[in-house]
């Protein structure tokens, strides 16, 4: 869980790769394929960071030091990974958030959103709206049925966007690791 990764001195490597491939697995709940060609990306950045962490655990610990690390490096895989997996995961908290605050809302509705908010820029990739599981339906296979489970799913969430906002702080700091 995202709550559970520490960021105090820079994002936590592993933490932040365990709960992101926690993450990942909740595509699998949305029980269409429109969805795999996000989630195979997403998990393909995963790995290029993982390997990229895996060379130097103590030095990469945190993605901050992983892609300082690999600044000086003609081919920077790992620090492209963590630009477009933070993109990915930007449009899922974004949507999920919205979902959350707008509960008439379909989650079709609350993508779309949040798709013209992070990856329309970058891309033309249109994701498969229609595909999207009815939010009942969908909300139920994860579990959230209560106020309990909404607000957990919330704080979740809450942590996931401070990551998100981490890394774009540190992106503007360190304008570079965005040009290649």
């Amino acid at each position: 869980m995202y709550t559970d990764v520490e960021t105090a001195h820079g994002i936590n490597t592993d933490q932040f790769l365990k709960a992101t491939d926690h993450m990942l697995n909740m595509f699998d709940l949305f029980g269409s394929t429109a969805f795999s060609v996000v989630q195979n990306d997403m998990r393909n950045n995963v790995k290029k960071i993982r390997t990229r962490y895996l060379t130097d655990t103590e030095g990469n610990n945190t993605l901050e030091n992983l892609m300082a690390n690999e600044a000086h490096q003609k081919k920077r895989l790992a620090t492209e990974a963590v630009v477009w997996l933070k993109r990915g995961l930007d449009f899922t908290a974004r949507s999920l958030m919205h979902s959350l605050d707008h509960p008439a809302e379909e989650l079709a509705t609350s993508f779309r959103m949040a798709y013209d908010a992070t990856l329309r820029p970058y891309h033309s990739f249109i994701l498969a709206m229609n595909a999207c599981p009815w939010r009942k339906d969908f909300y139920e296979r994860i579990g959230i049925q209560d106020e309990s489970s909404i607000a957990q799913m919330r704080e979740w969430l809450t942590a996931l966007l401070r990551i998100i906002a981490q890394l774009d702080t540190h992106f503007e700091q360190h304008p570079a690791y965005l040009l290649h």
